[in-house]
């Protein structure tokens, strides 16, 4: 990605046969357009992707299409490499970050829609805990998950909060841009890889220089990552992070796993130091009305009983301090099922299906607390 053309922000061309796809992904509040040669396009929504009403288009009619909203520059570098990315602006507050590429020899584009409207903690359906999380002013905040699971909103939203409560300055490094904020009390600067600047190591280098206050790093996808947030984190900044991790210990052994080994006990003692929360989760869908998908969540809070397991290698005990840490705010994947199910957010079958200890729900939604701990309030 290095190398691709850094395109404008440039309002998209009025005349372009795509925009009646991209504007009915805007009407239909989708996430996501795909596109491959010779294929009905399809539309992604609440998470399934289903075949828009449309006949197959042609790869040389889809080709035509999308090379009519490309720069000279851009068209000359998917011809010679087979991949680029690029934003399109479609005006106003409506904006698409596409990917096109080739697969089989035929030309295909993916679209993601980046959500003008950012919403608020209350209709994300996330625990109140989130909220005091995002009221600290230093360290490191960690939210993960699988693509798809609402790590993205659940960021924005977070971010959208300090920017309308505090007045300092944020920057983001993304790849790509998932919502577009406003200022507020704080000067929000949003830098996206690739169109922004070239790459993560540029971003980072000259983040520092930049006088943040809050700092979100898209992706802590390799040491040089980790090692930025971290050093952001020990100097006095608030760093937000996504690892693709499913739970608190995952997301540690992860980290560690990508750093060299020399350089992991200066990492683990920085963790120690510096980590503030590990909020980790997946979407389900849900049976109330007017509500489609909702977050199973598992929040780890760095009290003094996980720092310990940290700076003692025992991270296996992460699980197990969580489970005995409830009315701290903390949350397990089971206690978080229960609560759904309890408040009709979903069904006990979708519960089960998503329950990664089927057995120990059971007991949860029995009154039963596994680990010794008591009964469940």
């Amino acid at each position: 990605m290095d190398n691709q053309p850094i395109a404008k922000k440039s309002p998209g061309i009025k005349s372009a046969e795509l925009n009646r796809y991209f504007l009915a992904v805007i009407k239909m509040k989708a996430s996501d357009l795909h596109f491959k040669g010779d294929e009905t396009p399809r539309i992604r929504t609440d998470g399934i992707l289903q075949h828009v009403k449309s006949e197959p288009i042609s790869e040389e009619h889809l080709e035509k299409m999308i090379f009519e909203i490309l720069s000279p520059e851009q068209k000359e570098y998917f011809i010679e490499h087979g991949v680029l990315d690029f934003a399109y602006d479609m005006g106003g507050t409506d904006r698409f970050r596409i990917n096109i590429y080739r697969c089989r020899g035929n030309i295909a584009l993916a679209a993601r829609r980046v959500d003008s409207v950012i919403p608020p903690f209350a209709s994300l359906n996330l625990p109140p805990i989130i909220e005091k999380i995002s009221d600290v002013h230093q360290g490191l905040i960690l939210v993960t998950g699988v693509t798809g699971c609402g790590k993205s909103t659940t960021i924005a939203a977070m971010i959208d909060y300090i920017n309308r409560t505090r007045p300092c300055h944020i920057i983001t490094i993304e790849d790509p841009i998932e919502f577009v904020y406003h200022d507020a009390k704080a000067l929000i600067s949003q830098r996206e890889v690739g169109i922004d600047v070239p790459s993560y190591t540029e971003a980072l280098r000259s983040m520092m220089r930049e006088d943040p206050d809050v700092v979100l790093i898209g992706e802590m996808r390799d040491y040089p990552t980790i090692s930025a947030g971290l050093k952001a984190a020990e100097t006095g900044h608030l760093v937000f992070g996504t690892l693709h991790s499913v739970d608190a210990y995952q997301t540690i052994t992860r980290m560690l796993d990508l750093v060299p080994p020399l350089e992991r006990h200066i990492v683990r003692q920085a963790l120690v130091g510096n980590l503030h929360a590990v909020i980790s989760q997946r979407l389900l869908p849900s049976v109330k009305e007017g509500i489609s998908r909702v977050p199973m969540v598992e929040i780890m809070l760095a009290n003094p009983s996980i720092c310990k397991v940290l700076a003692e290698e025992r991270e296996v005990d992460i699980p197990t301090i969580i489970k005995s840490c409830y009315e701290e705010g903390m949350i397990d994947y089971t206690e978080s099922l229960r609560q759904l199910v309890m408040n009709e957010f979903i069904d006990m079958r979708t519960a089960f299906e998503y329950a990664f200890k089927p057995e120990e729900l059971k007991m949860a939604l029995k009154g039963i607390r596994s680990g010794g701990a008591g009964l469940t309030r």
